[in-house]
Formats: C-alpha cells, sequence, structure tokens
C-alpha cells in the first residue's frame, strides 16, 4: 500500500463541526483550481460531519501545516455499512500537496479496520477524480486504483421555466409528497428501492438507515419532493436536496420510476414538476448527478428535458484487505 509520511511540523487531528469554515476554505480552493468554481457549500461540510454513519473519532481526518492550519481534510462514505465505501481527499492546491497521499493511506487503513469489523475478507474502495487533477489521478495510480467509470454532472437553466409545470401525460398524475404519512414514506423507499436495484453499483438500504440518512440533513424542503401516480397507484419518486442551494439551484437527488412504467413519461413528468417548483422559488438552475454507465439510460431522459454535462468525475476502484489479513 501507498505510504508517505507527513512532512516535518504537520500534524493531524480529527475534525469538529467547529471546523467547518476551514474545511470549506480548503474544499472549495480544491474546487477552484479543478473546476473553476466552488461546488460546495457548509451545509454540504455539515453534512458530511454529522452523517449517522460517519465516526467522527475514526473516519475522519484533518491535516495541519507546521502553523497549524487546516490544509486537508479526508473521510468515508458508506451510508449502508456495505462491502463497498467511498473514500474522499480534499487538500489546498497550494499549500495542501504534503498531506494527500499521507491522508489517502490512513483512510485505507480505516478502511481494512471497517473490513475486520464487518467481517469480510476486503472491503472496495472508491475514489473520484477530476479528469483535470492529474496529479491525484497519478497518486490513485500508484496506490493501486483503477479506473471504473464516469459520472456526469447536469445542469439546465430555469430561465423561461414557469411556476406552473406542464401537464403530465395522460393518466399520471404528480403530486407533492405526504411527508408526514409513514405509509407514504414506506411507499416512496419502496419506488427508490425496487427501481434502483437493476443497477450495478446500487446498494439497499432499509427504511429504517433511509430515514436516518434524510433526518441527518441539515434541511429538507418537503415540497421538491413528488410521487407520481397512474391509475392511482405510485410508480415513480423525486427526491430533491438543499445540497446547491448556494449556486441558486434545485437539485434532484434521486429519480425512481419502477420498470414496468419506464419510458411512458412518467419521469420527464416529476422533472417537470420539480424544474416547476424550483423556478417558482426563484431558482436559477436545476442540477443532478448520473452515472454514465446505468444501464436504464437516465442520461438519454435528462437530455431531453434540457439538461447538459456541466463537468465529468472519474471513478476509480482498489480493493483493501481486512486488516490482520
Amino acid at each position: 500500500m501507498l505510504h508517505m509520511p507527513l512532512p516535518p511540523g504537520w500534524s493531524v487531528r480529527r475534525p469538529g463541526l467547529e471546523d467547518v469554515p476551514a474545511i470549506l476554505a480548503v474544499v472549495r480552493a480544491s474546487d477552484i483550481a479543478a473546476l473553476g468554481h466552488p461546488d460546495f457549500s457548509a451545509d454540504d461540510v455539515r453534512e458530511v460531519l454529522t452523517a449517522p454513519d460517519l465516526d467522527l473519532a475514526r473516519d475522519s481526518w484533518l491535516a495541519l501545516d507546521p502553523d497549524g492550519e487546516v490544509c486537508g481534510w479526508s473521510y468515508l462514505e458508506d451510508s449502508n455499512r456495505g462491502s463497498r465505501e467511498t473514500v474522499e481527499v480534499y487538500v489546498h492546491p497550494e499549500r495542501g500537496l504534503p498531506a494527500q497521499v499521507p491522508l489517502l493511506t490512513m483512510q485505507l487503513a480505516r478502511s481494512a479496520e471497517r473490513a475486520a469489523e464487518f467481517g469480510l475478507a476486503e472491503l472496495t474502495v472508491r475514489v473520484f477524480a477530476l479528469p483535470t487533477e492529474e496529479r491525484w489521478i497519478g497518486v490513485l495510480r500508484d496506490a493501486g486504483f483503477e479506473f471504473v467509470k464516469r459520472y456526469a454532472r447536469l445542469r439546465r437553466s430555469l430561465a423561461g421555466v414557469a411556476a406552473e409545470p406542464p401537464p403530465p401525460p395522460p393518466g399520471v398524475l404528480v403530486r407533492p409528497v405526504r411527508s408526514t404519512d409513514d405509509a407514504e414514506l414506506r411507499t416512496f423507499h419502496r419506488i427508490l428501492d425496487s427501481a434502483f436495484r437493476d443497477t450495478p453499483d446500487y446498494q439497499p438500504a432499509s427504511y429504517d438507515q433511509w430515514r436516518a440518512q434524510v433526518a441527518a440533513l441539515p434541511s429538507v424542503a418537503w415540497d421538491e419532493w413528488f410521487v407520481a401516480e397512474v391509475a392511482g397507484e405510485p410508480v415513480g419518486i423525486l427526491q430533491s436536496a438543499d445540497q446547491t442551494l448556494d449556486q441558486n439551484e434545485g437539485w434532484v437527488k434521486q429519480l425512481a420510476v419502477l420498470r414496468e412504467h419506464r419510458r411512458r413519461g412518467v419521469g420527464a413528468a416529476l422533472l417537470a414538476r420539480a424544474f416547476a417548483r424550483y423556478a417558482g422559488k426563484g431558482r436559477e438552475y436545476a442540477g443532478l448527478g448520473v452515472d454514465q454507465s446505468n444501464p436504464t439510460g437516465p442520461l438519454r431522459l435528462y437530455e431531453s428535458v434540457g439538461m447538459s454535462p456541466l463537468y465529468e468525475a472519474l471513478v476509480f476502484e482498489r480493493t483493501v484487505p481486512a486488516s490482520g489479513g
């Protein structure tokens, strides 16, 4: 496994909520260097640090330079405690590069510990990189990671979108979710779970796990969550998130339609309803992320409703043997 000690005078410690401003400064500097603009908000940082399955005392690190300034942040994501998890490493592009390899090394060691804790022989670890992050991609390849797929970050302008959506196809009804109705939310989760089971990377979460994830979000705009019905039966859902409000953007976190109702305009109707709600709130854009290898072909749907790629992210992967294995 790749290893490099921190330079003399550097140190690491665990993060806390009081570190949100310092962490955000590092992440935004990293985003600007790679993308040309920031793509992370303070709420995004808080969401990571308060995620129900992140143990701040074990699963995340800050790297500090000799002056005690936060110059790097790493953490893992595994909301379902499964056999695959994601590691994120951010460093300040000017001051934080000496911490990049050490942070990755420590996170991989933690993944090895978690594999042992879960009773697994190994864990699959994924890491994202932007195509412009050539140094980081080199670090990942040196650490044994291999490229596996691409994700696209899509966006469309909401200029000219009316607050009243166009009518859905005949027989389709799109309505807001009944957020206080537990049976409704269980149906919402069932559709989400069922629709994604035919995608290769899906890791199922129980209803209780999903509700815990939603409860941990900094904010939830329930009026931006929608259910599509056909003949009175729910067949599709759209879950929004507040993660890009700092960019005046409505964010589609999840869109799911049951297999037997796909390619009948249900997904487009859900998106049209969400876009209208975002526009009615004065949002300038609508955005979402999509796995370009998804066999259900969602990219075609998103392009058909006016969305286009803002940038791409590369996904790299390697297995990590359990500690002691």
